[in-house]
């Protein structure tokens, strides 16, 4: 995909100044918004300015942000100015612009005046990750004045104005735990077990990291890393790739809930340094334990509600092969299938043959192209003699395109001892490579 976008100054001075606000624009006081789950991930539908586009739903990102669209899409972005954005990452700030009077639609919420920072560099796109379009992140504005929840199990969210009853109501069968909205995020004090002591963990609540938990160990000296461990590739931040290690803490505590032997993400220093942290703020709790329970946010009272869904018992699992998969783009697949609106049931000899072959059909459709993306050293994965690059053509001898990237990272964490093949294309040459999933952490 190539960002391109139609930048529209505006010429004339402007009377009226309003500040950025959804509003719900119906008389039930509420709106529902589907959503689509991808690796505990939230995307939701947004018309900016009219075009239909798909974000992902951050608590953890101030402002909204564009990066992409499709190559026929143009959008029409008012008063520009050129910025530098900074985040997570080993690179320095990158450019990016910020226009303002966007008119935001999602569901019935409505903002007429939304501001929106673009990122033009296309290797912050992580479309080939999720596999599907993605064109931009939205956080805060999305919260701030509204009661919002939720349903990880339905794939809704539903967004209440603050005198809705039914809400009211609602609530009152969640479980309460107060948080502090600083600098536009959501932070919550937990306790996490570390060596079998008990440490009180300022943490912000950040829908938009798929990990259960991430410790920053430069900001405190009571979590330490586990003896366990691997180093791993934990992804891309505004400021380029991040890389850490991965172990398991003793317990942590969510929604009155505590999480016995959960996965722990721990970034090197050089991914955070260009980080602005909080007080006192020593990690991130993110969806891998969010999207277990149905979740109330409400910034204005700064509270948050949960109540437990059916994946609240489910293992923490992890990528025990030690590749990651990206989507490679879409190729045309030739399929032949049998036409089924002749009646009764037909008998060919081998004189009927042609007569057989006029019974099939064949179409052509768009399918997924998987490639490897990153190899973890010394995982089963490396050993086997899988590299980056190698494009993924079977998985446990079924054709690739017939999988998603959702479906093949559970494949990949599903249990120890699982034997997984793969056959890939390197080089214009086919090979098979065979290991055993191995839980080393």
């Amino acid at each position: 995909m190539r960002l391109k976008l139609l930048f529209f100054t505006l010429l004339f001075p402007v009377c009226i100044f309003g500040q950025s606000e959804f509003q719900i624009d119906n008389l039930k006081k509420k709106t529902v918004i589907p959503f689509k789950l991808i690796n505990n991930l939230i995307f939701i539908p947004v018309s900016v300015n009219g075009e239909e586009l798909t974000f992902l739903l951050d608590t953890g990102v101030e402002q909204t942000v564009l990066f992409s669209l499709d190559d026929n899409d143009e959008l029409k972005l008012f008063e520009v100015e050129k910025l530098k954005l900074r985040g997570l990452g080993s690179k320095d700030a990158i450019d990016s612009y910020k226009s303002s009077k966007n008119k935001l639609k999602i569901g019935d919420l409505v903002d007429s005046n939304h501001e929106i920072y673009i990122i033009l560099d296309q290797e912050f796109n992580f479309s080939s990750q999720v596999g599907i379009p993605v064109n931009g992140i939205i956080g805060y504005n999305f919260f701030k004045n509204h009661i919002v929840e939720i349903n990880y199990d339905r794939k809704k969210i539903i967004v209440y104005d603050h005198d809705n009853k039914k809400i009211i109501n609602r609530i009152k069968k969640f479980a309460k735990q107060e948080i502090s909205v600083e600098e536009k995020k959501p932070y919550l004090i937990t306790n996490i077990e570390s060596d079998n002591q008990i440490v009180p963990s300022k943490l912000l609540i950040d829908t938009g990291n798929s990990d259960a938990l991430w410790i920053f160990t430069n900001k405190t000296d009571k979590i330490k890393l586990p003896e366990k461990n691997i180093s791993d590739y934990l992804g891309r931040g505004f400021s380029g790739n991040v890389y850490g290690k991965r172990g398991r803490m003793n317990s942590f505590e969510f929604g009155k809930k505590v999480f016995s032997f959960p996965l722990v993400t721990f970034p090197d220093s050089t991914s955070v340094k260009s980080v602005n942290f909080v007080p006192n703020r020593i990690g991130s709790v993110g969806s891998e334990v969010i999207s277990r329970f149905t979740i109330i946010f409400d910034y204005l009272n700064d509270v948050i509600y949960s109540k437990p869904n059916s994946k609240v018992n489910d293992p923490f699992n992890f990528n025990m092969s030690g590749i990651e998969v990206e989507h490679a783009g879409l190729e045309w697949v030739k399929e032949t299938t049998e036409d089924r609106t002749i009646q009764g049931i037909k008998v060919y000899t081998d004189s009927d043959q042609q007569k057989f072959q006029d019974n099939l059909k064949v179409r052509f459709t768009l399918k997924p192209i998987f490639k490897i993306a990153s190899v973890r050293p010394n995982s089963e994965a490396e050993k086997a003699g899988l590299k980056v690059g190698d494009r993924i053509l079977k998985i446990n001898h079924q054709l690739a395109h017939g999988y998603t990237i959702e479906m093949i990272n559970g494949l990949l964490k599903s249990e120890e001892g699982k034997t997984i093949e793969i056959e890939v294309e390197r080089g214009n040459k086919t090979y098979k490579f065979k290991f055993q999933l191995k839980n080393i952490i």
